[in-house]
């Protein structure tokens, strides 16, 4: 862990919604540069799972793992599949969750990752070095299903001109870098810029694509609730809307049925179904002014946090309806 640059999210924040006691088991489900995870061990004398579906995470977390003394076990797998992970290594039951949905500085930082365009490099981002790439999803898709990648996952409202763009220079050549594509996205949009760079939406949506993020995340949620013990936390860092409406979506739905309600679902759905999850945040927690300005990769994030209560599991969305 000596060679990360990585420096993790409100740390502070996830420890409190998180709280840590000796004896407990606890999920890093994105184990990353083993921030979390080095903060929950000192924290309390508790083991922690950590897991990771990049494998140079999990390569680079093996001295952490060797001085934890056995308290930590690292994991190559999804946090989707947390259930399973953990029922490999003999476990049924957590007492906490922590999920940091955002990339790490380390995979930002590796031009050879293909995740950023702030280095050249391939036209990659698989975090798990399977399936199709980048590369492959921007030379391969119809321009139609291109833009509404595009546009759903980045939010961008430009994705039909960068799709069309990316149609005629994949016409005269197969793109295959990650500078070749931002020039492309950056012609297409046009004008000036000086904050945010033009071609970062559409980097983010081939990434959630390639990855498939956001169906991973539910099925981390619905994971996260089997695997918590009555009182165990659920933590949840995200950094942008599509994943943050996903979590307060999951949360509020579990937390307001019962008796209460669920305005998320039908009256007799909610009314039969007793809630899973107790709030611990209303609303988002945000980070401080000072942890911003010295680490600017927390200026999006957003954290959520629940209780698990001693109501049976839900499970997916489309199996509790």
């Amino acid at each position: 862990m000596s060679t990360t640059v990585h420096k993790p999210v409100m740390v502070v924040e996830v420890l409190a919604a998180l709280a840590p006691r000796d004896g407990g088991v606890y999920v890093d489900g994105t184990f990353g540069g083993g921030g979390w995870s080095r903060a929950i061990l000192a924290q309390a004398n508790c083991t922690v799972c950590g897991l990771d579906r990049d494998g140079d995470a999990i390569a680079a977390g093996a001295s952490l793992a060797r001085s934890s003394g056995g308290r930590l076990k690292l994991i190559q797998s999804r946090f989707g599949a947390m259930r399973e992970a953990l029922a490999a290594e003999g476990i049924a039951s957590v007492d906490g969750v922590a999920l940091d949905l955002g990339l790490s500085s380390d995979q930002l930082g590796a031009a050879e990752r293909g995740f950023s365009f702030a280095q050249d490099g391939p036209l990659d981002m698989r975090m798990d070095r399977h399936g199709p790439s980048a590369a492959d999803v921007v030379n391969e898709r119809e321009p139609r299903e291109l833009a509404q990648i595009i546009a759903d996952l980045g939010e961008e409202p430009k994705a039909r001109r960068i799709a069309r763009a990316i149609a005629n220079a994949r016409a005269l050549a197969r793109i295959t870098r990650t500078a070749e594509l931002a020039d492309i996205v950056r012609r297409a949009i046009g004008g000036t810029w000086r904050a945010i760079d033009p071609a970062t939406r559409t980097f983010q949506a081939l990434r959630i694509y390639v990855n498939d993020e956001l169906d991973e995340l539910d099925r981390g949620l619905v994971a996260a609730e089997a695997v918590l013990r009555p009182g165990g936390r659920l933590v949840v860092v995200s950094f942008h809307s599509l994943e943050d409406r996903r979590v307060k979506t999951f949360l509020r739905v579990r937390a307001e049925a019962g008796a209460a309600g669920s305005r998320h679902l039908p009256a007799t759905e909610a009314s039969r179904r007793p809630s899973s999850f107790r709030l611990l945040t209303r609303k988002a927690i945000r980070p401080s002014d000072e942890e911003i300005a010295t680490n600017p990769r927390a200026r999006s994030a957003k954290l959520r946090a629940a209780e698990r209560t001693t109501a049976p599991t839900w499970g997916a969305m489309e199996e509790a309806a």
